[in-house]
């Protein structure tokens, strides 16, 4: 799968804009603050509908306009398919982004914030997670809601049903459907996890040089949750639970360890190691979402390079210019390249192919 145009108008500082981006590696340099990453979003808002930096549709017009839009075409073999999302304000007063988007379109963004995967708190672990076994199965993503809606009915009952007889038979219900939710996520999240092992063993040790990855998913129920331990892990807790006034166990409090040659690189590695361990991991996502999905999915990487050596950087270049439709932003003028990449100059909100698209190997 890949995009053959994409089409701006008053979207971030592009007034209108139209491209027809290579099939294969794209590489858009230029200096900061131009506009690279606002290109990368747009593409994520045609293909899903929402901004891979987790920006509100109210951020993603030009200054002072009243909408943006966003329109384009995706190929998948010999078929076709017109996509375009509107982002304006709706009659109640809240900005959204409208426009019916692509069953089998899939795009996996690489950014600054996926650092937080590393070093973060365990939520950035867990909505990684979440958000891989989404593009698997978008099932998850509507169980992952109503799980945090049943959760917090759950609290609030924690929250103010001490001052009143009949907590517990008030809880049962909400007890019973947490396990049946949470034991779905963290199947859903197991098989993630997997998947996510086998690949990044593969890949880290080609990008890295070296380097053995373990993958280890932390549950607040022990290292083989069920849903009897899920139900007697509330039971034991409920007095605890009360006077907090919070759920303490269940897939909301559970991590992911990431490690390698046995050292969490959340607390070990150096900011090379993480910010490749991060790349990496999302590029391990590529193979599993296209076996679901049929197609490749897109890859949206913006200054993946920063922070690594040159060799790394010539390995994840040589590595994802054979893994379909990809776009990579730089500040840089020159890259170790194969020569099998498309050249962009971003500047002052305008993209155009660069002339110099032939010599950009050199370095």
């Amino acid at each position: 799968m890949h995009i053959g145009t994409v089409e701006l108008s008053d979207f971030r500082n592009f007034h209108t804009l139209s491209v027809a981006p290579a099939s294969s590696l794209n590489i858009l340099a230029g200096p900061n603050a131009q506009g690279k990453t606002n290109f990368l979003e747009g593409l994520a808002v045609l293909m899903v509908g929402r901004s891979f930096r987790r920006a509100r549709a109210a951020e993603l017009p030009r200054w002072d306009c009243a909408r943006a839009t966003v329109a384009g075409e995706v190929f998948r073999r010999e078929a076709s398919r017109g996509l375009r999302r509107v982002v304006e304000r709706r009659e109640d007063g809240v900005w959204a982004v409208a426009g019916e988007g692509c069953p089998w379109a899939r795009v996996i963004a690489f950014g600054w914030q996926d650092l937080a995967i590393l070093h973060g708190e365990p939520r950035a672990r867990r909505d990684f997670l979440d958000g891989f076994a989404g593009k698997l199965h978008p099932a998850h993503l509507t169980a992952y809601r109503r799980y945090r809606q049943i959760l917090g009915r759950r609290n609030r009952l924690l929250q103010d049903g001490g001052a009143r007889g009949g907590l517990r038979s008030s809880l049962e219900p909400w007890n019973e459907q947490l396990v049946g939710v949470g034991m779905e996520l963290m199947g859903r999240r197991l098989s993630a996890v997997r998947a996510l092992q086998r690949e990044a063993a593969r890949l880290y040790p080609d990008l890295a040089g070296r380097g053995e990855v373990g993958l280890q998913y932390r549950s607040s129920l022990g290292d083989e949750p069920t849903a009897d331990r899920f139900r007697d892990a509330l039971e034991r807790r409920f007095l605890e639970e009360t006077r907090r006034g919070m759920t303490l166990s269940g897939p909301h409090r559970d991590d992911l360890v990431i490690g390698v040659d046995g050292h969490d690189l959340g607390s070990f590695g150096s900011r090379g190691q993480q910010r490749l361990m991060a790349l990496t991991l999302r590029l391990a996502e590529v193979a599993p979402v296209a076996e679901a999905v049929g197609s490749m999915p897109v890859l949206l990487l913006d200054d993946a390079l920063s922070e690594l050596d040159p060799r790394a950087q010539a390995r994840v270049l040589e590595h994802v210019a054979g893994a379909g439709q990809v776009f990579l932003t730089t500040a840089e003028t020159a890259l170790p390249t194969t020569g099998r990449a498309c050249w962009w100059d971003v500047n002052g909100g305008r993209v155009n192919e660069s002339e110099l698209a032939a010599v950009r190997g050199a370095a």
